[in-house]
């Protein structure tokens, strides 16, 4: 029999060496190859013969009628959007976000308010002494609520438990990263270690129909830590976003096998907890000043929901010779560089000895593409010096070419805007419903450029 040869898993991708080495050969992180004591490598046998000796299974049609998977409201409603209508039993759910992001206050929130209707909760921390848990609980007046504690990392000694009686309808687990499995050698947030304790725990959810929510830690680049297959393991892959020195938090839902991926929840988080947002564009729209340079509204969506952010944008003209900068907050950089080429090219404005800050006003992380315009928009404002009409929004998507062309859902996104008391779009010209605004309709960047300076 062949000796056991042993292997090293990169912690932040998953890749796997035979030797230990400083820096990982394919994501180039440092110190981040573990040994593995449950990858044993075996040479593979090529006499076995696998189409004999298994199990026949059952093949079904896709015409089976099938019923729609049960759910558990939790009573927050934005947690339920990003859900899809509440927790699926016989699932599980995966909630990654930054430390101190709010994650473990959301889910006790949720898991008192179920427990408060009469289901079992189960609430087990791998990181927080059940004391501690108990005392968050009292800070956010949930601390009457039947929700049963427990503080383990063991996974044999929590199924054990909850093996031993009627099995709970909601279990959270915070966080995987600390739970440990006696079947597999290693520390506890080894790749084998949160695999085998992650199939253990969703086989149990499962075959005794609980909801199975784990939290999962993140790396420097916000991907969730621990092995990728964990994202395939589990049902659903909700994302808590935002930035700790802002009030507002965004659940977004990255994978969902039960409902769509481009719903969002919006919380702001207060003294006594995280609270619902029902209309976000009041929280990320400011005071708008008409005589301010380089502001424009956008109106940005979010799955079926639209939300009201203020773009800004700020040149500062340079001496000759000095490297202009481009700092970007909350938009992607790259998207920066396409418009402001498109701008120089087909418009023939120069920015290149200009210094270009944007900025996505209350920490608010746009991913729209139909944002191009508004950021246009608000580039030439700054750079000519001329204030933009303050009741105006302003979206669509801008080609290499120059052309504006029209983007989904701009009739939801013009409704909305005049549910807050905007009066005109500048948006593409194919845009046919307004909503009610008065639209200033362009076919490409340059004449879109040209109403703005009053060409």
């Amino acid at each position: 029999m062949a000796k056991p040869k042993k292997r090293y898993v990169c912690q932040a991708c998953g890749s796997v060496a035979s030797q230990w080495q400083g820096q990982c050969a394919d994501c180039g992180d440092w110190n981040t190859l573990v040994e593995d004591g449950g990858g044993v490598v075996t040479p593979f046998q090529a006499k076995h013969n696998l189409q004999s000796g298994g199990r026949a299974i059952q093949l079904v049609g896709l015409d089976t009628d099938i019923a729609l998977p049960e759910r558990m409201p939790t009573g927050i409603s934005e947690l339920d959007r990003a859900l899809g209508g509440g927790f699926v039993h016989a699932s599980a759910t995966l909630i990654g976000g930054d430390p101190g992001i709010g994650k473990s206050t959301l889910l006790l929130q949720a898991a008192a308010k179920l427990a408060l209707r009469g289901l079992s909760v189960a609430y087990v921390s791998g990181e927080e002494a059940a004391d501690q848990v108990r005392l968050r609980a009292r800070r956010l007046g949930l601390g009457d609520a039947p929700v049963q504690l427990a503080a383990a990392t063991s996974v044999r000694d929590i199924l054990t438990t909850l093996g031993e009686g009627p099995a709970p309808a909601l279990l959270v687990i915070d966080s995987i990263q600390t739970m440990h499995s006696d079947l597999i050698e290693g520390a506890p947030g080894t790749v084998s270690q949160v695999r085998a304790s992650s199939q253990e725990l969703i086989r149990f959810a499962k075959e005794r129909g609980t909801a199975l929510v784990l939290v999962g830690h993140v790396t420097k680049d916000g991907s969730i830590a621990g092995p990728r297959v964990l994202e395939h393991m589990v049902d659903t892959v909700l994302a808590f976003e935002g930035e700790r020195s802002h009030q507002y938090r965004i659940l977004r839902a990255v994978k969902n096998r039960f409902g769509g991926t481009d719903e969002i929840g919006v919380f702001a988080m207060q003294t006594e907890g995280l609270s619902e947002v029902g209309n976000p564009s009041s929280l990320f729209l400011t005071e708008r000043d008409e005589s301010v340079t380089g502001t424009i509204v956008f109106p940005a969506l979010e799955g079926t929901r639209p939300v009201l952010v203020e773009v800004q944008a700020l040149t500062v003209r340079l001496a000759s010779g000095a490297t202009p900068r481009r700092a970007v907050v909350g938009w992607d950089s790259g998207r920066l560089a396409m418009v402001l080429a498109v701008l120089e090219a087909r418009c023939g404005l120069s920015f290149s000895a200009c210094e270009v800050y944007l900025n996505v006003s209350g920490g608010y992380r746009v991913q729209d593409p139909a944002a191009d315009l508004a950021v246009a928009a608000a580039l030439v404002s700054a750079l000519a010096e001329r204030p933009l009409a303050a009741d105006a929004v302003a979206f669509g998507e801008i080609a290499l070419s120059g052309e504006v062309r029209p983007v989904a859902h701009g009739a939801l996104r013009c409704r909305e805007a005049a549910k807050l008391g905007f009066g005109r779009a500048l948006a593409p010209a194919a845009q046919a419903d307004t909503g009610g605004l008065q639209l200033a309709g362009f076919k490409n960047l340059a004449a879109f450029v040209d109403h703005l300076l009053g060409r």
